[in-house]
């Protein structure tokens, strides 16, 4: 009997051993794997759902989740839509922790600079807030020209057409100072 009592004892210790070994390997590969993951892919995992963004300006944009690129990503309000470039936010609020890669090597190449020639091109009316470290300035224009890393806006009177005579001043902006991006959505006009 002593023996029986002997061989279950090394044995549980060994199937113990082996459980601890096992959750260790699962523990050092949801790590390894957790290093590869991007925002982009966390907040692909959230499309659809409210998000709250905070802004390093010090604004705060609450929207539903509808689009996240390679570097940007797009929220729905009530009335409007508003494209945030990554660089500009401190933290999100509502990411839920499934993520999902994207798919499409060509939307993966598809940038923020691809959005704002898009909104140029469409001569769209924008407010786009512009500053970082709790300080924020917002204009209200057309965008003119998109660079490779700064775009043109045309400043004019909120709800009149871009016309030349219209035109106040034309605001160079760096990518870099670029906070939010704010238009209608389609059908409000």
């Amino acid at each position: 009997m002593r023996w029986d009592a002997l061989f279950t004892d090394m044995e549980s210790q060994f199937a113990e051993s082996e459980r601890l070994s096992f959750d260790t390997e699962i523990n050092d590969r949801a790590r390894a794997e957790m290093v590869s993951i991007e925002l982009a892919d966390r907040l692909r995992g959230t499309l659809g759902y409210r998000l709250a963004v905070h802004l390093a300006c010090g604004d705060a944009v609450h929207g539903t989740l509808s689009h996240a690129g390679a570097d940007a990503l797009v929220l729905d309000d009530e009335q409007h839509q508003v494209l945030i470039p990554y660089a500009a936010v401190m933290c999100y609020s509502g990411l839920g922790r499934l993520t999902v890669a994207e798919p499409s090597q060509v939307r993966r190449g598809l940038g923020l600079s691809h959005a704002l020639r898009g909104l140029a091109r469409d001569r769209a009316e924008l407010s786009v807030t512009v500053g970082h470290s709790g300080r924020a300035i917002r204009l209200v224009g057309v965008i003119d020209r998109v660079g490779k890393d700064h775009l043109d806006l045309a400043t004019h009177t909120p709800g009149e057409a871009r016309r030349k005579s219209q035109v106040g001043q034309v605001s160079v902006i760096p990518f870099a100072g670029l906070a939010a991006v704010r238009s209608r959505l389609p059908g409000e006009f």
